[in-house]
């Protein structure tokens, strides 16, 4: 079967090609839109990490994050918009490997503290299942004993050398090392 364009049968101008063009611009237009749809749908881990200010507060004790030293915390909920944010290393993993813990996680970002000011930490969000740990050191955060993250291994061990501490990986950090129910660490001096 041979398309004839029913433009030439009815003796109208080209508006075939028109319509084409105009057909091809809406499909464009709707694939363009179906797209977008997975980011403003709660694709929070394309959304990346997002910036502390002095206001941002920590999702279990509503803290100032900017107003404590040590790694900072945030995790990308799926469905949802805006990341939850946490002063301290211990109180993400604590949350991220309770049994309780049913929501769908996006994506984690913890703090490089290999480039990061430890008493004013900004910026240097990296993924937290990349990167590596110092638990035991005798650098503190927010909450007391905190475990500091890193993005290079090179930097967790120099850390290691200053201030002490083992190193983890992301899936090395088990529930008993961040166990909150007696103080940071069981910290006695809080």
């Amino acid at each position: 079967m041979k398309y004839t364009c029913s433009c030439r049968r009815t003796g109208v101008g080209d508006t075939c090609g028109v319509r084409r063009q105009l057909l091809g611009l809406v499909a464009l237009t709707a694939l363009s839109a179906l797209a977008g749809c997975g980011e403003r749908s709660g694709d929070a881990g394309a959304l990346g990490p997002v910036e502390i200010d002095a206001a941002t507060s920590c999702e279990l004790d509503g803290m100032l994050l900017a107003d404590y030293p040590g790694p900072k915390a945030q995790i990308r909920y799926a469905g949802q918009e805006a990341p939850v944010f946490f002063c301290d290393t211990v109180e993400l993993f604590n949350t991220l490997l309770r049994p309780e813990q049913v929501r769908k996680v996006a994506a984690v970002y913890v703090q490089d503290m290999g480039k990061a000011n430890w008493d004013q930490p900004r910026g240097n969000w990296i993924d937290a299942k990349g990167g590596f740990y110092v638990l035991g050191s005798k650098r503190h955060g927010s909450m007391g004993p905190t475990i500091g993250s890193f993005a290079q291994e090179a930097d967790a061990r120099k850390f290691i050398e200053q201030w002490g501490g083992r190193l983890l990986r992301y899936d090395e950090v088990k529930p008993g090392m961040v166990d909150l129910s007696g103080g940071a660490l069981h910290d006695s001096k809080m």
